[in-house]
């Protein structure tokens, strides 16, 4: 089953924006030019996210000197929100984000029309999240970073809309010895009814053609303009995204059908070297 015909492309721009609205919007044009079919965001509550003591303790950010002015400085308000998914839209591309908590998910229900919810790796054994995403009726995408088999089947069974389930290593950026892509025919051998795709952070474009070639479906990368640049995401980003992209859609080609024929550029060759 394939019902998505070619790999669907996600654009994960996160929280490589930085907070900046202008980079936000040239990283979905970015991913638009690259031939990407969607790009995703995220959202968080932070209050509900994180611990006052997580967030009272030190860290330098160009926004200040605690973990909370930086998280507070990567979030972009739903006002803000409803302006990427228009930009976004106008462009042709879907809009996804990651919510990050329930609040977050009654939030952007109300106010965006996103095409897919995508859970988080982190939040894939959380049951109450993976119920409040039944409630909104939306398709889903699930992350599986960090889980055991038996997590994965957890949150399937508890998912009422999964569309896409996603082989992942939560490290960013992963190593090569860690990607494991052979977890892809895994995921297809145990989720005949739904599309299995990769979810990428390895910072070259190897995966994201390995994945292809195993029959990935649906292909997400973060993307960045800078992997050098400020953010926890940038060395674990694509650069390069519209010749990862191309390199994506020249494997979908390569593969083929699996017919064996005779090519009538073949046919010259064969008639002059065959006896």
């Amino acid at each position: 089953m394939n019902n998505l015909k070619s790999v669907y492309v996600i654009a994960e721009i996160g929280i490589n924006h930085n907070g900046d609205m202008q980079l936000a919007k040239e990283l979905i044009d970015k991913s638009h030019v690259a031939g990407a079919n969607a790009v995703k965001f995220q959202k968080r509550d932070i209050g509900l996210v994180y611990t006052k003591q997580e967030l009272d303790k030190y860290r330098e950010s160009p926004w200040g000197t605690t973990n909370r002015q930086q998280k507070e400085g990567l979030e972009f308000s739903i006002q803000q929100y409803v302006e990427l998914e228009s930009y976004t839209n106008s462009l042709g591309l879907d809009f996804i984000v990651s919510c990050w908590d329930v609040a977050s998910v009654d939030l952007i229900e109300e106010h965006l029309n996103i095409r897919y919810h995508k859970v988080a790796s982190a939040l894939t054994t959380d049951r109450k999240f993976l119920e409040k995403l039944n409630s909104t009726g939306r398709p889903v995408i699930l992350s599986t970073g960090m889980c055991t088999e038996k997590q994965i089947a957890a949150a399937v069974e508890i998912l009422d809309n999964v569309k896409i389930v996603l082989a992942c290593t939560s490290t960013y950026p992963t190593t090569a010895h860690e990607i494991n892509l052979k977890h892809i025919c895994t995921l297809k051998t145990n989720y005949p009814d739904v599309e299995i795709g990769f979810s990428n952070h390895y910072n070259g474009a190897d995966a994201c053609v390995g994945a292809t070639a195993l029959g990935a479906a649906c292909v997400e990368f973060h993307i960045t303009n800078d992997r050098t640049a400020y953010g926890s995401d940038q060395a674990a980003s694509i650069q390069n995204a519209s010749e990862v992209i191309d390199a994506i859609r020249k494997m979908e080609l390569m593969l083929g059908d699996g017919v064996k024929k005779v090519y009538d550029s073949e046919k010259p060759i064969a008639k002059k070297l065959r006896k």
